[in-house]
């Protein structure tokens, strides 16, 4: 018997920051009600600014691991949303609902950036795709209305 939720995947390059963000807010406002999965063309590790902001709203992605996204198996899979803004998007090979995200990535290498100015840029990050979810999830009848 095949599951009857809806899978979705989030895809960003590193799977360290959007795409775990994404996959942190849709869990904790789905539920059981959908299959949350992130992944990335190039995964790397979670970033520690984007698990900190995830914690300041009551949401542990500690746990979670950047995933490569020729791991996923397609079979789960029906809607694929990218987060990518500026760079090039990883691609997911499947029959899917494909939605385009852009959302700037909140990394940055700049030593002069100072810790406040990382927590501001992931935060706003955070909170655009969580704004994006929840439109998401009311269009499709995973949350109310209310």
């Amino acid at each position: 018997m095949t599951d009857p939720r809806p899978g979705l995947l989030f895809l960003c390059v590193a799977n360290s920051a959007r795409s775990q963000m994404a996959e942190g807010l849709a869990r904790r406002l789905f539920g059981d009600r959908a299959r949350v999965q992130s992944a990335g063309s190039e995964p790397s590790r979670v970033n520690p600014y984007a698990v900190a902001v995830m914690r300041e709203i009551g949401v542990d992605i500690g746990k979670q691991r950047s995933k490569a996204v020729d791991s996923i198996d397609p079979a789960g899979i029906d809607t694929v949303i990218t987060l990518c803004a500026e760079e090039v998007c990883p691609v997911f090979l499947g029959r899917v609902r494909r939605l385009h995200w852009p959302i700037a990535d909140p990394a940055s290498d700049d030593p002069a950036l100072a810790r406040e100015a990382m927590l501001a840029r992931f935060r706003a990050a955070r909170d655009a795709i969580g704004e994006r979810i929840e439109q998401f999830g009311r269009a499709e009848g995973l949350v109310g209305t209310a």
